[in-house]
């Protein structure tokens, strides 16, 4: 046995020496190494040899699996390094071609005009909040003076997911949700921009999920008139310094006073200005503040709500809603930022 593992060796090595390729390589390690090779085939006769033959040969076995797998190691290396020489050769990059112009993207118009907003209020030194869009009853209506017999329910008709889940109607749960975490504390200064969702048919100037914007501010001695100010800048940097705004009073089971918030503007082509509507506000609801654990006695407060696409078709002459939600190129490269 001694002279076979010898002569395999010898034998092996020989035929590795002139190997030419990995597939080769491969092959020959298979006949030599395999569960079926020739090393193996030799080693199933150790069964026969006496008890002080066997550790010699077994010795002998391992050198010659060692010589084999340091060749066939030597060869592998030698092939993946020829690979890798070959495919630099052939990838070679002309680093004096000219470069490809890469498309510029552009901001969404609603994420423009929300940002622009925000940016408008942080400056006033309000927090921007967010909320679920999942609300409960409770936070979305009832914390919001809006019991569940309400009749100004109707005004929102709502997607419920279980009887006290639904799709959050405005983003005021995010007003709730913040003086319940304020503890009765102020000043209390936020807008909170987001998703909601009603029941409506899709047409130029409705759909199903649209963006809010609302604000909520609470402290001592806070007036109509500060609600008025505020609103008025807002709108004067959004849509330029001659820019006015009236309120007319409204309802919201939220607010007592309310009011409708109407801006001036001109059509392209008209020489008068006219108004449009374009947000709800009015002064914080006693009840609302004593649920969220504030004393109305004490402390006052405004909110107001606004629609992101009203203003942004408003700032950005486009005619249509759904041009927000399509994905047309053609409408979004308008908006690239020079």
């Amino acid at each position: 046995m001694r002279e076979r593992l010898e002569q395999l060796k010898a034998e092996a090595l020989e035929h590795l020496r002139s190997v030419a390729d990995a597939k080769q390589l491969d092959e020959l390690r298979v006949k030599y190494q395999g569960k079926k090779g020739k090393l193996t085939e030799i080693l199933r006769g150790m069964g026969g040899l006496s008890a002080e033959e066997r550790p010699v040969i077994g010795q002998l076995a391992n050198e010659v699996r060692d010589a084999i797998d340091a060749a066939v190691s030597a060869h592998s290396e030698r092939f993946e390094r020829e690979e890798t020489e070959r495919r630099l050769a052939s990838e070679t990059i002309d680093v004096t071609l000219p470069g490809r112009k890469l498309p510029r993207g552009a901001a969404h118009p609603l994420n423009r005009i929300i940002e622009e907003i925000e940016q408008i209020f942080i400056g006033m030194g309000y927090q921007v909040s967010e909320g679920p869009e999942v609300e409960t009853d409770y936070h979305n209506f009832e914390a919001l003076n809006l019991p569940k017999d309400h009749p100004a329910r109707d005004m929102q008709d709502s997607f419920y997911i279980t009887e006290d889940l639904l799709m959050r109607t405005h983003t005021s749960p995010v007003q709730v949700r913040t003086m319940q975490k304020m503890d009765g504390e102020v000043p209390v200064k936020i807008i909170c921009p987001g998703k909601v969702y009603r029941r409506d048919d899709d047409d130029a100037t409705h759909s199903f999920q649209f963006h809010q914007i609302e604000g909520l501010v609470i402290g001592k001695n806070i007036r109509m008139s500060d609600l008025k100010g505020t609103l008025l800048q807002l709108m004067q940097e959004l849509f330029g310094s001659d820019t006015q705004i009236r309120m007319r009073p409204s309802f919201f089971p939220f607010t007592e006073p309310s009011a409708e918030v109407d801006v001036s503007y001109r059509k392209k082509g008209a020489e008068s200005t006219g108004w449009l509507e374009v947000l709800g506000c009015g002064m914080v609801h006693p009840r609302v503040l004593e649920m969220s654990g504030y004393d109305p006695k004490e402390y006052s407060g405004f909110a107001f709500g606004m629609g992101a696409e009203r203003l942004a078709m408003l700032k950005y002459g486009i005619d249509d809603i759904r041009h927000f939600y399509n994905n047309d190129e053609r409408f979004l490269n308008q908006f690239a930022r020079q």
